[in-house]
């Protein structure tokens, strides 16, 4: 099962093809062993975050890992790169979001990195972007948050942001934010999210 954030595939709404870089933010549910197989891509930055399970992935540059909970990849499709994800048959159902970005330069050699799990700490954590892992988008971040119930956290000063609540249940100044719920904003700095129950919650700024 997969849920679409902006317009995808036959999911056609022209109103609604992206924001900002951002083309592609979709969640999707693997169930055990169930995939992608091979497919090809070009001029994306894919960015995968992985929520639940496991995810195999396998690309033509050589990479095979296998991604777990908490952990962050980024493909550079580049010219051209053809790649399969599939839940890890060891590690039950899989639940992850991926993100596609227009990438700064076209036609660049094909890469991937694979990132370790943040550290445990207070706020929000780049892990792409920034200190986080490279992508080839200038001025773009992923930050993560995972929140404690009654916590909260201040959004960066990004002029363009968009705010996802992966699992649990929050508000935005008020405003209630329920497990998968996005909300974009535009010159809206500091801006509060705080935690009714545990959350993890996935931003992506951009310059």
């Amino acid at each position: 099962m997969t849920r679409h954030s902006f317009s995808f595939g036959p999911h056609y709404d022209p109103a609604n093809l992206g924001f900002g870089p951002l083309v592609c933010h979709n969640d999707d549910e693997l169930a055990q062993g169930a995939g992608y197989a091979e497919h090809p891509h070009s001029e994306l930055e894919i960015v995968t975050w992985v929520l639940e399970g496991a995810l195999v992935h396998t690309d033509s540059t050589g990479a095979r890992h296998v991604v777990e909970a908490g952990r962050a990849q980024v493909l550079s499709a580049g010219s051209g790169i053809r790649h399969s994800e599939v839940a890890d048959p060891g590690s039950g159902r899989c639940r992850f979001i991926q993100a596609w970005i227009t990438p700064s330069a076209p036609g660049t050699q094909p890469s991937y990195v694979l990132g370790e799990a943040p550290p445990a700490a207070a706020g929000l954590v780049e892990v792409v972007g920034g200190y986080g892992l490279p992508i080839d988008a200038a001025g773009t971040r992923l930050l993560v948050a995972r929140l404690a119930p009654g916590e909260s956290v201040a959004l960066p000063e990004d002029p363009r942001q968009h705010v996802f609540a992966a699992t649990g249940a929050a508000s935005l100044d008020g405003v209630p934010l329920a497990a998968g719920d996005a909300v974009r904003l535009t010159d809206e700095p500091g801006r509060v999210v705080r935690a009714s129950e545990a959350t993890e919650l996935l931003v992506w700024t951009f310059a």
